[in-house]
């Protein structure tokens, strides 16, 4: 069982953000204390800085050199199997195909590890919370890229002109007709091809220059790049220079959960999408992430606190990002929203329940 002294560690490092999350929501729903271009300002600080230099400080203080190979295995393979399991679902129900693919993946995949999860893993798994150094990378330059990916290429097919169908040719037809017809048949087969070529190359394109306007991208490598210097060479930081990131990310955390508190308060309601999705949305996330996590994790040969680790971190709740993403390309964000909301309402005692089940 756990030690009621490491409950009350793991309550204290993490009840604060709840704190704090409350108090942002409390200021706009009932004082009125922020109006809506405040929020956006306070939001955009906390997206263009906060979170950015919390990145760059997470992954810069990890040793890449000791980096986990199981780890990404198991992060790899579970992302596969989770796609595989969306899309089959997708295909079974007919329920809107890669839009259902992208949204799955996102509920079921993609938890807030930056900003709940430093706090509750340093609490629970002290000796391997350098994992969410890794998770949080992959997450930076990988699957948030895989996903903005996704998300260009649906826009792009979206906008694509169907190819004009082939009227049928009468039986009677001659020789020259049909050898007119299969030219024109390879002729649209290249045109078709040449559109696929366009349709990719505009959706990278599109995908670089985001990537290239992400503030938190760039934190993300600046921290690899210093942490893979730092610990090859033992150079350290500038005083100046160190000083002045922790002061701005020491209040990431914290900002963090008031931008989501201030978001809270902009809805209509904490369950957007209805109480029957918003079940199906809270099983993705709590229960289909971390079972596809444990099997991937047992699959590539985890084992002790850092398979615990890692299942828990996939209970953590719906990241903020994705979230983000829904809404600027318009697909499916109300059960976005309801994941960030509801699962971070009731994230702490399902992580709780995880850690206490894992721990006996």
């Amino acid at each position: 069982m756990l030690p009621s002294r490491d409950l009350l560690h793991v309550v204290s490092a993490t009840v604060p953000l709840y704190v704090t999350m409350i108090l942002a929501y409390v200021s706009v729903k009932w004082w009125k204390l922020f109006t809506p271009d405040q929020c956006s300002g306070i939001n955009k600080f906390v997206a263009k800085f906060s979170v950015p230099l919390l990145s760059f400080q997470v992954v810069s203080s990890y040793n890449l050199y000791r980096i986990s190979l199981k780890l990404i295995y198991a992060e790899f393979l579970q992302k596969f199997l989770a796609l595989l399991a969306v899309s089959a679902f997708a295909k079974i129900s007919a329920r809107g195909g890669l839009r259902c693919v992208i949204t799955g993946f996102s509920l079921s995949t993609l938890p807030n590890t930056l900003i709940l999860g430093i706090p509750l893993l340093t609490a629970m798994y002290r000796d391997q919370v350098s994992i969410l150094a890794q998770i949080i990378v992959l997450q930076s330059v990988v699957w948030y890229n895989l996903l903005l990916f996704l998300y260009e290429f649906d826009a792009a097919n979206t906008m694509s002109l169907a190819t004009p169908p082939i009227s049928p040719q009468a039986s009677e037809e001659t020789e020259p007709a049909e050898e007119e017809q299969s030219k024109e048949e390879e002729e649209e087969e290249e045109e078709g091809g040449r559109r696929k070529k366009r349709k990719i190359l505009l959706v990278l394109s599109t995908v670089g220059k985001k990537l290239i306007t992400n503030p938190n991208t760039y934190g993300t490598l600046a921290g690899l790049i210093w942490a893979a210097v730092h610990f090859r060479w033992g150079i350290h930081m500038p005083s100046v220079v160190k000083q002045s990131i922790v002061i701005l990310s020491n209040g990431g955390l914290g900002m963090a959960m008031f931008s989501l508190g201030l978001f809270m308060a902009s809805q209509s309601s904490v369950i957007a999408c209805g109480t029957k999705m918003a079940v199906v949305t809270m099983a993705l996330k709590f229960l289909m992430g971390p079972a596809l996590m444990a099997l991937a994790s047992v699959a590539v040969g985890l084992r002790d606190t850092l398979l615990k680790a890692a299942i828990v971190q996939a209970a953590l709740p719906q990241g903020i990002v994705p979230f983000v993403f829904a809404q600027e390309y318009n697909v499916h964000p109300a059960l976005l929203s309801t994941g960030v909301i509801l699962g971070m309402l009731i994230s702490l005692p399902i992580a709780l329940a995880y850690y206490f089940l894992l721990a006996l």
